[in-house]
Order: structure tokens, then C-alpha cells, then sequence
């Protein structure tokens, strides 16, 4: 196989397509035999393979060789952008030390919010770099990173500085998302509040005036925010032109789903307390359930998703790894996918629409993202495998081929 150029059209051909795309009936969308043509970074046509005239095609030629194609994954949820780790307090958890003791010794999300703080933003964006690298080399080529290790002004747009950073950097394209209310931070200990005016009144608008986010996010949670604060931010966040999305009914039932809803949400992520009433309510708002298996394994939970209900009501369910230093700290989709299936009773054909369409429409992009359709971006994945449930089935080696970012090949490492 060759790589393409960005400056000449591409003709990918003899491709074993999963488009993703429901129009083509097939769990996976599958399209055998068929070839993708790509110009300026779109992709133009799907075309049958034996219609295809190679002798009038001036553009390159990619043959795939009966490979397995999908769409780029998305990431549609992490915290890829922090300072340090915590691997330390969770050898001390496991060694049977109490969470609140941890706390009181500096630790939890207020050791990442120091570490973060403490970092430039050079250096916090070579700490971010090889988890970025470690999502691509799996395929990812959309990823939202969320703020929310800042919690003030400063390092708030330090955080969504970075992110825009990397995009720029790498083949990759961000979506950021204000998570600012995160948690109450230390200098706010006592006074949410007064945190949650701060966040109103000074971060949301100069993170909008900077264009760093193109949503925004809360924590609503019985340790977190409460659902009065969590709609005042999302009135403000509206205000500004920004969409909304929540951290919602992860350890209980505040009913932070339907608020999402109630404000034309993008999503509802972790819902593992979600009930009928709130999967009703996603379900009329539009709204993508966004589930997240890495952080309900690494805390040992047992509260699961209602993934039975989420599908009788044909509510879009996305997956995604929730990388983050404090619950899940694993730069790996098809990890998440692979929990997803096994943990929650996902399809694989459901945890790739998680990881494709459904991750874009978390993400506002459903009509371009997500698919392998003409008129979308040409970003997709090169596989060696024989069925797509391969890709999630087994880990520990990389079946990925070629990685196509806007029509640009990278060949993967051997």
C-alpha cells in the first residue's frame, strides 16, 4: 500500500467497507468489493469496484488488497490533558487505605489540580503528548478533551490552550469542552457557590471570547455539583452560544439526565443510575448516552448502565475511555470497546457505532464525522483482520493498517 498526498485526489480500491453508515442496512454498513475516492480531504464517492475506470484516474491509487475498512474512531470523552498521575494513591487504595484519608493527605482530584497548576504550558502539553500518541496508534482520529484540573481563569484557558495546541500539532482534530465546574476547588473549599458564579461570571466568558470551547461541561453529583448550580452553568453556557453535556448519574440519581435534555443537550455521560424517566428523556431530546467502562472498572463498581432500556428506546449509545489520571486512566478506545462489550453487554457492532456515528453526534458532528459516506471527512482506518469484531475482541497486539487523517495516510509501526 502507498500512502496519498494531501495535494492529489486518492482512489482507495478493493476495500471490505464497514461504513457505519445505516443506510446500507448491515450492522457494520458493509459494502464489499467497493472503493472510496478522496478529494481535499472528503470523501467524494463510494463506488462499486468493478466500475471503476483506473486508466482515466489521475490521482493515486491506494489498493487495500481486501483489507478491512471503517471510519476513523472518536473519542468522544477524556481528560487527556493533565499534570502527574496517581498511580501512587492507587497502590494505597488497593493496599486497603481509605479514600478520605488519601483526601486528607492531598490527595484525589486535588493532586492532579496541583500538578496541573504547577505545570507551564509547554510542559503540560509534552505530558500530554504520549497519550495522544497512544490513542492514534489505535485509530482515534476525532478525540474531545475536557478542561477541569485548572479550576480558575488562568489555568482553565491553560488546559484549553493546550488542547488546541496538540490539535495543531497532530493529524488529529480536537473538540474541547469547559469542565471548569469539575469540583469545588481548595481556595473554594465551603463556598460552591461563589465557585459556581466565578466559573459564570469570568471562565465561560473569556474561554468564549477566546473561542477555546465549543461546550461545556458539569460534574453533576452528589460530590460534585448540585442540579440547581448545574443548570445555572448551563443557562450561562447557552448564553454564550456553547452547548451543554454532564457527567450525570454516575454514583446516584439527581436527575441531572433530563436537565441535559431540557437544554438540548449533546450528551449524557456515565448514567449508570439513569432510570426510565431519564432515558425518556434523552431519547425526545435527541441526546447520546455516552457510556464509560474503563472508570466503572477501575472502581470496582456494580451499578451498570440500562443498556436494555437505552436500546428499546433507540437511544444513540456512545463508548468512550474517560482517560483521566483519577478513575480511568487508560489511552485506549478499543479497550473501551472491548469493556463496553463485555462489561455492559454491548454488540461489537454496537460498541464501533459507539466509537463512530454515535461518538460524532456526541460531539455535534454527526453530518460529517462518523461514517464512511460521501460528503464526510475522509478520515478512516485501515485493517488486517477478517471480521470487524476483531478489532475488538483481542488486545495486546494492533491490527491497524494505515490510519487516514483528512486523506493523508500514516503507515502504522510494525
Amino acid at each position: 500500500m502507498r500512502a496519498s498526498s494531501p495535494s492529489r485526489p486518492s482512489l482507495w480500491i478493493n476495500a471490505r467497507l464497514a461504513t457505519m453508515d445505516p443506510a446500507h442496512g448491515d450492522t457494520y454498513g458493509v459494502l464489499e468489493q467497493h472503493a472510496l475516492l478522496v478529494e481535499q480531504g472528503r470523501v467524494r464517492a463510494i463506488v462499486p469496484q468493478q466500475t471503476i475506470g483506473l486508466a482515466d484516474f489521475s490521482g493515486e491509487v491506494v489498493d487495500v488488497a481486501g483489507r478491512w475498512v471503517t471510519p476513523g474512531f472518536i473519542d468522544c470523552h477524556t481528560h487527556l490533558v493533565y499534570g502527574g498521575n496517581r498511580a501512587a494513591e492507587w497502590e494505597k487504595r488497593l493496599n486497603g487505605v481509605p479514600y478520605q484519608q488519601i483526601a486528607a493527605e492531598g490527595g484525589g482530584i486535588v493532586s492532579t489540580v496541583r500538578a496541573t497548576r504547577e505545570l507551564s504550558e509547554q510542559a503540560l502539553l509534552e505530558q500530554s503528548v504520549p497519550r495522544l500518541q497512544a490513542l492514534l496508534a489505535e485509530g482515534v482520529t476525532t478525540l474531545e478533551i475536557k478542561s477541569g484540573y485548572g479550576l480558575s481563569l488562568e489555568q482553565e484557558l491553560k488546559q484549553l490552550r493546550v488542547a488546541r495546541g496538540l490539535q495543531q500539532a497532530w493529524p488529529v482534530e480536537v473538540a474541547s469542552t469547559l469542565l471548569a465546574a469539575h469540583t469545588v476547588p481548595p481556595e473554594y473549599a465551603g463556598r460552591a457557590d461563589a465557585y459556581i458564579q466565578l466559573v459564570i461570571e469570568h471562565i465561560l466568558p473569556a474561554v468564549a471570547a477566546e473561542q477555546l470551547a465549543e461546550a461545556v461541561d458539569v460534574f453533576c453529583e452528589s460530590v460534585g455539583f448540585s442540579l440547581a448550580q448545574t443548570r445555572r452553568v448551563f443557562a450561562a453556557a447557552q448564553a454564550q452560544g456553547l452547548r451543554v453535556k454532564g457527567h450525570v448519574e454516575q454514583l446516584s440519581n439527581l436527575h441531572g439526565a433530563a436537565l441535559v435534555a431540557a437544554f438540548g443537550g449533546l450528551s449524557a455521560d456515565h448514567i449508570e443510575y439513569l432510570d426510565a424517566a431519564g432515558v425518556a428523556a434523552l431519547r425526545e431530546a435527541g441526546t447520546v448516552a455516552v457510556l464509560l467502562p474503563g472508570a466503572f472498572y477501575f472502581l470496582r463498581e456494580t451499578q451498570k448502565p440500562p443498556v436494555e432500556l437505552l436500546r428499546a428506546a433507540g437511544v444513540p449509545m456512545a463508548v468512550s475511555t474517560d482517560l483521566n489520571p483519577g478513575t480511568s486512566p487508560f489511552a485506549s478506545i478499543r479497550l473501551a470497546m472491548n469493556q463496553a462489550c463485555v462489561l455492559f453487554g454491548l454488540t461489537p457492532a454496537e460498541a464501533l457505532a459507539g466509537v463512530t456515528r454515535h461518538a460524532a453526534q456526541a460531539l455535534g458532528r454527526a453530518g460529517s464525522h462518523g461514517r464512511l459516506a460521501a460528503g464526510y471527512v475522509a478520515d478512516f482506518l485501515v485493517w488486517d483482520i477478517e471480521t470487524p469484531a476483531e478489532i475488538i475482541y483481542g488486545l495486546g497486539s494492533n491490527p491497524l493498517q494505515q490510519r487516514v487523517f483528512r486523506g493523508v495516510a500514516q503507515h502504522m509501526p510494525a
